[in-house]
């Protein structure tokens, strides 16, 4: 990453710092920086270094933390729609990068759900670091924690886990979407059968986005 895009986003972060933070400033800086380089510049922005490794709390048949690349994500809010008025439920929510990026480019409300304890200490020191108020993370299994975040509009599966896990997931979220529209966003993750769901928008690569079809 060249000097110009290090200033950037040093001048970013400072902006987050200081809460002065303006979601369409954030995004014009993103899109100076070279596709290639935007991972990059976002850890700069977020200080983010070295992955830490998977801990023992990893259930057995869920899959190792790996961050969504911003190419994705962007893909993510655009398709999506993610607006400031969402709430965006990040299922398996990792170091809370894509928890941070998705409320600074949206300005929506974020709740991270993720099982390995280091992980969930990494993402709260990230939010409170830069004073991230409408980002948070709860720490403990989805299977068990869907039916909290009830209030969730937008949830997001990067490949957490597959299964019997992922039926139950989706099931607890069929009755939440009994309530009201929700949208449930998938990357690398192919969903069984749900008449409940529609596919809003043809899959872009490796993603696609859901719709509930209730009401």
């Amino acid at each position: 990453m060249d000097d110009r895009h290090r200033e950037s986003a040093d001048r970013i972060c400072s902006r987050i710092e200081h809460e002065q933070h303006d979601p369409d400033a954030f995004r014009a800086a993103l899109l100076e920086v070279e596709p290639t380089e935007r991972d990059a510049w976002l850890d700069r922005v977020l200080g983010l270094r070295e992955l830490p490794d998977d801990g023992p709390d990893l259930p057995r048949d869920c899959v190792p933390y790996f961050p969504c690349s911003v190419d994705a994500m962007l893909r993510l809010v655009e398709q999506a729609r993610v607006r400031p008025s969402d709430v965006f439920i990040d299922v398996g929510s990792g170091l809370g990068r894509l928890a941070a990026f998705v409320h600074l480019m949206t300005g929506a409300e974020v709740i991270g759900i993720e099982v390995q304890s280091a992980l969930v200490r990494a993402a709260r020191d990230l939010a409170s670091r830069l004073a991230l108020s409408r980002v948070c993370c709860i720490e403990g299994d989805a299977v068990a924690l869907a039916s909290s975040v009830a209030n969730g509009s937008v949830f997001f599966f990067y490949c957490p886990f597959s299964g019997d896990r992922l039926v139950k997931v989706l099931g607890e979220l069929e009755v939440i979407a009994r309530s009201r529209e929700i949208r449930v966003c998938c990357l690398d993750l192919p969903l069984p059968p749900c008449t409940w769901l529609t596919l809003e928008s043809q899959p872009a690569g490796d993603l696609a986005i859901h719709r509930s079809i209730f009401g």
